[in-house]
């Protein structure tokens, strides 16, 4: 295999991975499963600015992302050549939570890009994360798109039964087509809804994340959405406008006017674009189409029983993890399970 990296600092790493649609083979235009790259964690915690969970803290274990939406900032040059894993990313937060002095805030798990990557699969970093978490009686959120969350049920159910865990599913269409479109490598609508249902069942406090809301685009399915969801058995509702940039704000365009010529303008002229010298949008309209759509979400969830802010996370029963074990122990016990018998 081919690469302009540095062999001697980075371990690179191919391997088909796919959630929720036909095999590479199979799927028209779908591009080529990420190359994998060991990016050592020095620290973890970060201030986190991500509109859709109000959070003070973020965790991101992953840099990059494979599910190739077409709005994401978490792929700057527009490709999912590469994702970025966090290595020993457990070990730093184990070390960060028993520092003398620290102080639970509610984090947000995967604020710049989604925790549950379809590499995670197989790193389990995301896993250990929440193992840590789960540990200190730590109150966290997750925002995420695939339906790969329920392989973590007993983790998230034991957090959600001490009041220390919000999940939300963002879910942006019920149409499969324009899914495959808009976020092709994401689980299928289907497979979220059932997500939903899974975790509420297990007695998390699971909500919708109408995000991104695009005027004309998916904004006639904001009803629909809520109800499903409702029916799923979330709790609560969000969404977020679309906000563009330089680099995303070009993709938009491509993609109106390949697929939907006919809105494009329409479409454009309502979203709000920051620093992108190659689009202009009227800001009282984006304004005006923005507050637009968050009364359609907030009619519908009344309508149908949801709350639009969340609930509050205990903070009273965080305790610190356990020390971390010496590397070769470590390394012992995961190999052995022997720590598991003292």
């Amino acid at each position: 295999m081919q690469s302009d990296l540095p062999a001697r600092l980075e371990r690179l790493r191919r391997q088909t991975e796919r959630e929720g649609w036909d095999p590479p083979e199979n799927a028209p235009g779908a591009p080529p499963p990420p190359v994998t790259i060991d990016e050592p964690c020095r620290s973890l915690l970060r201030a986190n600015d991500s509109p859709d969970v109000d959070m003070p803290l973020s965790i991101n274990p992953y840099r990059g992302c494979a599910h190739a939406c077409l709005f994401c900032e978490a792929r700057p040059d527009g490709t999912e050549a590469r994702l970025f894993a966090k290595t020993h990313a457990a070990e730093r937060l184990r070390e960060e939570l028993r520092r003398t002095g620290y102080r639970p805030r509610p984090i947000n798990l995967g604020a710049a890009t989604d925790v549950y990557q379809p590499a995670e699969h197989r790193l389990g970093i995301t896993r250990a994360l929440l193992e840590v978490l789960e540990e200190a009686h730590h109150p966290l959120a997750i925002v995420t798109r695939s339906a790969g969350i329920v392989r973590d049920l007993d983790l998230l159910a034991a957090m959600a039964a001490r009041g220390q865990l919000l999940v939300l599913i963002s879910l942006m269409t019920l149409d499969v087509a324009l899914a495959r479109q808009l976020e092709p490598q994401a689980s299928a609508p289907a497979q979220r809804l059932a997500a939903i249902r899974a975790l509420a069942r297990a007695g998390v406090p699971v909500g919708v994340n109408l995000s991104p809301l695009v005027p004309l685009l998916n904004e006639p399915e904001i009803e629909p959405i809520i109800a499903a969801a409702a029916r799923a058995g979330a709790r609560t509702a969000h969404g977020t406008a679309l906000r563009l940039s330089d680099t995303t704000a070009p993709r938009l365009r491509r993609w109106l006017q390949d697929h939907r010529p006919e809105l494009a303008a329409q479409v454009l002229v309502q979203v709000q674009v920051d620093d992108s010298p190659d689009m202009t949008a009227d800001p009282g309209t984006a304004a005006a189409a923005a507050d637009r759509m968050h009364h359609r979400l907030e009619a519908a969830a009344a309508l149908h029983g949801l709350a639009l802010t969340p609930p509050a996370l205990d903070l009273s029963g965080f305790r610190p993890p356990r020390a971390p074990l010496p590397r070769h122990a470590a390394h012992f016990e995961h190999r052995t399970g022997q720590g598991r018998l003292f």
